[in-house]
């Protein structure tokens, strides 16, 4: 048998090692501020660049594509080349996949900062950073797949199985759901309106989780904790199980974000259904993981890298235990719109995530750099001070949730909504308090182990080519015995994507196509009617500002949510939003019928200074808003973007928009200056006060039987 030698590339690895690891502190950073902001107000720093509407995308992007994106990627080019007996397919790929990501998050960063977003959530990159996510993303699947094609090594490992799917599925994610119409460079609109947007958003962003935040890491488990702990994956079967059963399972569930909201009930439905599915799946990867120890728990109790990947392992099972339970409607009545969702999601992005990769990073530098880790009495610090932190984080926001819920639900014995909206804000401040000690406590513990891992290598010397030497891979297979039935799709990485795709393709056609296809899914009412230019304008103020990360505009069918709100919302009062602001946690109150329910005055001197209208509020100010101008230039462009779209505007509307908004501009004015407020009719604030005015006012203008009609 011929034994070739080759070498490792492992200087690839370094890189998004170091890049995992400067882009965690900043993510972090930016998550403490922005809870620091919601005890604190003054962290917003009455700044458009620091305000926490800036902010929270910031931490949310820096978090999941900086650091856990730069944690995939050196997971899985170190892997990759193990697992495949081959170096990456090509070194100028992996240069050009590493420094291409590494712009992205600085473009990104900017661009969020700057209030260029999109306003989706997980999905706020305007279209230029789009494409060129795309364009980087075929360059690593490119690499990827090359590497495979050349392996030595014939049978493809199940954690390679999970970097394929992951690869497609997040293409095919980022593709449809990015699709837009520009506008200007830094400007679109969503392609999909309303109840569609919607459903394609949280198809995609629910699968972000599912794909890009879960079946990556699940390879990383898959190699590093039997490499690590020197033993062989538990059950080849269950793995086999659990790639199947997940990757068909999880694309359906994405529904399960909008229970109770104006999305048909036969999509809604699919969502839980699929959702309480998935607990079989991700509970036998959670096995298979934890049984791979089996009789080897004494090394957990020395071994501080499988104390990480362990706890990781346990949070994976908590996290997709919960999942399912809050897709239970009984429960997401309760759970949605709190901070329920927010312990929810930190669990999984602390415990699952954050701990992988820290397990994944005190195994992979000393190893690269032949040496031992400098201190494991830091490592296990770190460990007790991040599950510390974690606790911390967690306890008190299932606390909040929990707590909100009870507040807003709850009547007098006369019948009477017993609590406002705003006492529920201002008993807030003790949990938001624990919660940023909890952050605070999990970011000394990654900057324990930067300083750890820094002394580290300083101590060894790096190995860029890592020699290696493996036999041939022989042209044709011959079975020993009986082969495994799944050892067919193993040898071909082609079938293994085909599959895959064609499984995650199912449910996505299933639950979004029908409501373009069958008009009955989102039936219309004739008196709403498109934004005016101005009403537009303030609406991209709105989204540029953030304000989707603490307000909903969805009114569900609960006695609670209509006696304070109004009317519970219908699909076909959505059908001009292009995106749709249904948001996902109500930090402030609903806006869906906020139109006509304060005065202009109210809405200035709200946006100025949101104490003197609600004392104890803790939104930030804006008073660039009344000094800043609309860019009245851009009228035009988004008219025709608009029309494009569908959105009928008559023929030649365009022309004449911006003499419309400055009539409706200077009606606000003027009622302003009747309250005495002085300002020019040009000033962004105008616009803003035009869209929250116009909130909720269509549907109160639509005839009392066709209401009836779409209630029933």
């Amino acid at each position: 048998m011929e034994i070739e030698k080759f070498q490792y590339d492992n200087k690839i690895v370094k890189n998004f090692a170091y890049a995992t690891m400067l882009w965690g502190i900043v993510g972090m950073l930016a998550g403490l501020v922005a809870a620091l902001q919601l005890v604190w107000p003054m962290f917003n720093f009455e700044l458009p660049y620091t305000s926490f509407g800036r902010v929270r995308p910031i931490h949310t992007n820096a978090i999941i594509f900086a650091f856990v994106g730069n944690g995939i990627f050196m997971g899985v080019y170190y892997s990759l080349q193990r697992l495949l007996k081959a170096r990456m397919f090509s070194d100028f790929l992996s240069k050009v996949h590493f420094w291409g990501w590494q712009l992205i998050i600085v473009l990104a960063a900017v661009t969020l900062i700057l209030g260029k977003t999109t306003g989706k959530e997980y999905a706020e990159l305007e279209w230029p950073i789009d494409i060129l996510i795309a364009l980087i993303w075929v360059v690593f699947g490119w690499n990827m797949f090359g590497t495979i094609l050349k392996r030595r090594e014939r049978h493809l490992y199940v954690a390679i199985w999970f970097y394929i799917a992951t690869f497609i599925t997040v293409a095919m994610l980022h593709i449809v759901n990015s699709l837009e119409i520009p506008v200007s460079f830094w400007k679109s609109y969503s392609l999909y309106a309303g109840v569609q947007d919607a459903l394609v958003q949280w198809w995609y962003g629910h699968n972000a989780v599912a794909f890009f935040l879960t079946t990556p890491y699940l390879g990383l488990m898959y190699y590093f904790i039997p490499k690590v702990a020197n033993r062989p994956v538990y059950s080849y079967r269950l793995s086999i199980i659990h790639f199947w059963a997940l990757i068909f399972i999880y694309i359906w569930a994405g529904p399960h974000h909008l229970l109770y909201t104006a999305v048909p009930d036969w999509a809604q439905s699919l969502g839980v259904v699929f959702s309480i599915m998935l607990i079989a799946p991700s509970w036998g990867g959670m096995i298979n993981g934890l049984l791979t120890l089996r009789g080897a728990w004494d090394k957990v109790r020395d071994n501080v890298v499988l104390k990480f990947l362990v706890v990781a392992v346990t949070a994976y099972g908590m996290a997709t235990f919960e999942g399912p339970m809050l897709s239970i409607k009984s429960i997401n009545a309760i759970s949605h719109f709190t901070d329920w969702t927010i312990a929810h999601v930190h669990v999984g992005a602390l415990g699952w995530n954050g701990f992988m990769t820290f397990g994944i990073l005190y195994w992979l530098i000393p190893k690269m750099f032949n040496t031992k880790l400098y201190s494991n009495k830091l490592a296990n610090m770190h460990f007790w001070i991040g599950t510390l932190g974690i606790v911390l984080y967690a306890v008190p926001m299932y606390w909040a949730g929990i707590m909100q819920s009870l507040m807003w639900k709850e009547f007098t014995p006369e019948g009477q909504l017993k609590w406002q909206f705003m006492d529920s804000v201002t008993k807030m401040a003790p949990f938001y308090a624990a919660r940023a000690v909890g952050g605070l406590l999990f970011l000394v513990g990654a900057l324990l182990m930067i300083y750890n891992l820094i002394k580290t290598i300083k101590v060894g010397t790096f190995v860029p080519n890592e020699n290696a030497e493996a036999p041939a891979l022989q042209g044709t297979y011959h079975a020993h015995g009986k082969d495994h039935w799944h050892r067919w799709i193993e040898r071909s990485p082609i079938q293994m994507l085909i599959v895959s795709l064609v499984l995650v393709l199912i449910g996505g056609i299933v639950e979004f196509v029908p409501t373009f296809l069958v008009k009955s899914n989102i039936p219309t009412i004739s008196s709403v009617k498109p934004y005016t230019p101005l009403e537009l304008q303030g609406r991209d103020i709105y989204i540029r500002e953030g304000c989707y990360t603490c307000h909903s505009q969805m009114i569900r069918p609960f006695r609670s949510e209509t006696a304070r709100y109004g009317e519970y919302s219908k699909a076909g009062e959505f059908v001009y939003d292009h995106p749709f602001q249904w948001g996902s946690k109500r930090t402030g109150p609903d806006l869906a019928r906020e139109g006509g329910k304060y005065p202009d005055s109210w809405h200035y001197n709200h946006m100025m200074d949101p104490t003197s209208m609600s004392p104890g509020s803790i939104m930030p100010t804006y008073p660039w808003l009344l000094e800043d101008k609309v860019d009245v230039e851009s009228t035009v462009g988004k008219i025709k973007a608009m029309q494009k779209l569908g959105v009928p505007y008559p023929e030649g509307y365009e022309k004449i928009a911006s003499a419309d908004m400055e009539k409706q501009a200077k009606g606000i004015a003027e009622s302003l200056n009747k309250d005495g407020i002085k300002t020019a009719a040009d000033k962004e604030i105008i616009a803003l006060i035009s869209y929250l005015q116009r909130l909720g006012k269509d549907i109160k203008a639509a005839p009392k039987e066709e209401v009836a009609k779409l209630t029933n």
